[in-house]
């Protein structure tokens, strides 16, 4: 492993105007940043660490070797970068304020809604109209369970789980994402009138995914998986999870753009609970600041995961809904664009409330005098 270059932002502030301007909007979200942590890393681990802010970082550059100075910058400057709504269709999704994606599951074994709603497409149509009327910006539809354990899925039995629903979305007006990791599935899923390709193996599972999503110019949703072929759990060993993760996402991102997908079309998902252990979907929750410097926006899938049961005396799914709260508002926090949730109306209303506070943390400071 040659040395890296890594850019954590630390100190969050309510708004620019509480230092001054001397604060960083994130990734075009309203959370903002005073103080960053510019890493670099090695084989052996973390051998430099400067602290800086916006009025010193060209100082510190200095200290940069001349090979990783391009890509410091890059992510320095990507930190600020400010991403287009996402057209899809009819309807536009505007990334400047956190977006509810809610989760429609047409599997027989999905861990916490598993066979609710398969081949019961009246009960999935109240679902995913409920879930619109509550406030879901986008409907995402997966046939195949992802979770530790589940049988792998025949691609034309997923297509004949996904396509029913995505068609009664899409008659809905709804924007739709299809949740799959099979180049065919997506297909039939954006033919039936999906919008977003949302691969859990980033590509990696199916090659023809690449050059579908790119022939489409549909945006994509990228995630960290460690394994890549049937079991996405697989090889979950990590030297350091964020940075492993990081750059695993800057792998996938800069190969995508390369075949001819375009950069403003993708969108980064550092995999909570995919072949991580509690400790590293904690490390990875506390560090989500740091993902802005890939220059995409974020989406985070965190709802009622079994790691909100291993943090509260094992509670079973179906009643971690104030944990999948308190991590989604940590997302928030963080700037994160997407939250990809079961409990839609719940994660709206707790938006709404985060919303009022964070506007009014832009105007608290305005009639005091310079520190």
């Amino acid at each position: 492993m040659s040395a890296s270059i890594y850019i954590r932002p630390l100190t969050m502030v309510p708004g620019p105007q509480a230092v001054e301007g001397k604060a960083i909007r994130l990734g075009g979200s309203m959370a903002y940043a005073r103080e960053f942590a510019v890493i670099m890393r090695d084989e052996g681990g973390v051998t430099e660490r400067w602290l800086v802010t916006p009025e010193t970082f060209e100082d510190t550059l200095v200290n940069v070797p001349p090979h990783l100075l391009d890509d410091t910058q890059t992510q320095w400057a990507n930190l600020a970068k400010v991403h287009a709504p996402i057209t899809m269709g009819e309807r536009t999704v505007r990334l400047d304020q956190p977006q509810v994606m809610g989760i429609l599951n047409v599997t027989p074994d999905s861990f916490s809604d598993g066979g609710e709603f398969l081949d019961k497409p009246d009960a999935g149509r109240a679902h995913a109209a409920g879930m619109l009327e509550a406030g879901a910006a986008i409907i995402d539809i997966g046939g195949e369970s992802t979770r530790p354990g589940a049988a792998a899925t025949w691609e034309g039995e997923e297509i004949e789980r996904v396509v029913p629903a995505i068609e009664y979305c899409a008659g809905m007006g709804a924007a739709i994402s299809v949740d799959s990791r099979r180049a065919g599935v997506l297909e039939a899923g954006l033919q039936a009138g999906a919008h977003i390709a949302n691969d859990v193996s980033a590509m990696r599972y199916d090659p023809r995914t690449i050059e579908l999503v790119a022939n489409q110019g549909c945006p994509v949703i990228l995630m960290h998986a460690p394994g890549a072929g049937e079991d996405l759990h697989e090889g979950g060993e990590y030297a350091n999870v964020v940075f492993d993760v990081f750059d695993f996402l800057k792998a996938v991102r800069e190969k995508a753009i390369v075949s001819g997908i375009a950069e403003d079309r993708i969108i980064l998902d550092p995999g909570i609970g995919f072949g991580k252990s509690v400790a590293d979907n904690l490390a990875l929750l506390n560090a989500l600041p740091l993902f802005h410097a890939l220059g995409s926006p974020l989406l985070l899938g965190v709802s009622r995961k079994r790691m909100i049961g291993a943090l509260s005396n094992e509670a079973p799914a179906h009643e971690r809904l104030g944990g999948s709260i308190a991590l989604a508002t940590k997302a928030m926090d963080a700037g994160v664009q997407i939250l990809r949730v079961h409990d839609v109306a719940e994660t709206v209303q707790a938006r709404n409330v985060w919303r009022g506070m964070r506007d009014a943390g832009l105007t608290d400071f305005a009639e005091l005098p310079p520190l």
